[in-house]
């Protein structure tokens, strides 16, 4: 094993790591108003910068555009000789430049800039002619870059593509981008083709939903949850009608105020309501309903609110997606 190397490759990474978490000190009023800006455009954010800052444009291109951003990325060369055709007075101009003197960059931020087009830039010279002449600018400098003789772009096209994220998640809250509007974006990818299925689809049924009858003892109830190792137990009646849930939760509330466990039934203790779906809502629905109260399973019951099975964040995602929400039902 050749130690010199990985010491490189973990130097490297060190420093790139760094370069990114330096930027969160910077990260101001002047973020906010690029975010106003894109959001209140009524056209789209037209993206430029040449060399490797034109490849990071490109990738900010992408993310803005399959979160629900229109953007277009323009070669600052080949805006000069027609290209820059595209922009309207509607658009929003987002150059990068980490020395913000890019020639054939700043003569098209000027140009456009003439067009009374907004201008973002994301650059690490706050002294530079692209911050001079910008509407806004986001400081995306850097310490040093990742290279040994500190020429590559490295680390500051790392901050750049960092910042650029940062700027379209940003956009996907404010404009309350869901996961049906990222179906409807990623039809061909694979979550996307996930979330085009059925609750049916993915429900778990039969004998591996935790039930008991009304007036079980709260004790036998909780044998129950072991058992079934799921973190909660459904109250049915004899034709399977949902009576209600109990938790895990319930149970240490319950604990916790001093209350005689023991003596209890499920039916003092069970929430009445819990939140159910319909097995023909598609996973794409059933995910934003989760995301938006906040739970992790649904009760899945017919039209006559008989159980038919219980859906989980996990089956939506498929086992080992990630999870960013850990409330239960």
């Amino acid at each position: 094993m050749d130690k010199d190397t990985l010491e490189q490759a973990k130097e490297v990474l060190r420093i790139e790591a760094e370069s990114i978490l330096s930027l969160r000190e910077r990260v101001d009023s002047n973020f906010t108003m690029a975010v106003d800006l894109i959001y209140n455009s009524k056209g789209r954010v037209i993206v430029s910068g040449i060399g490797k800052s034109g490849l990071i444009g490109k990738k900010i291109v992408a993310t803005l555009t399959s979160t629900g951003t229109p953007a277009h990325f323009i070669h600052p060369v080949e805006g000069m000789h027609g290209d820059i055709g595209i922009v309207t007075k509607d658009d929003i101009l987002l150059a990068i430049s980490n020395s913000g003197e890019t020639h054939e960059l700043n003569t098209l931020a000027g140009n456009i800039r003439d067009r009374g087009v907004p201008l973002i830039a994301l650059t690490g010279n706050l002294e530079s002619t692209l911050a001079r002449r910008s509407d806004v600018v986001i400081d995306v400098g850097v310490a040093s870059e990742a290279c040994p003789f500190g020429l590559a772009p490295t680390s500051s096209t790392t901050a750049a593509l960092a910042m650029g994220d940062a700027l379209a998640v940003a956009l996907v809250n404010r404009r309350q981008f869901g996961e049906k509007d990222f179906y409807r974006f990623h039809p061909g990818g694979s979550l996307g083709r996930r979330l085009m299925s059925r609750v049916k689809d993915v429900m778990v049924g039969g004998d591996q939903v935790p039930t008991v009858m009304p007036g079980t003892p709260a004790i036998a109830a909780v044998e129950e949850i072991d058992r079934k190792n799921l973190g909660f137990v459904l109250i049915v009646d004899g034709e399977r009608r949902l009576q209600g849930i109990l938790t895990d939760g319930d149970i240490r509330r319950c604990v916790k105020r001093g209350e005689d466990f023991g003596n209890r039934t499920v039916d003092e203790l069970m929430t009445r309501s819990p939140k159910t779906v319909d097995e023909n809502l598609s996973l794409a629905e059933t995910l934003e309903s989760m995301e938006r109260d906040e739970i992790t399973t649904l009760v899945v019951v017919d039209d006559e609110r008989r159980v038919k099975g219980y859906v989980h964040l996990h089956d939506i995602l498929g086992r080992g997606g990630t999870v960013r929400m850990s409330v239960s039902i």
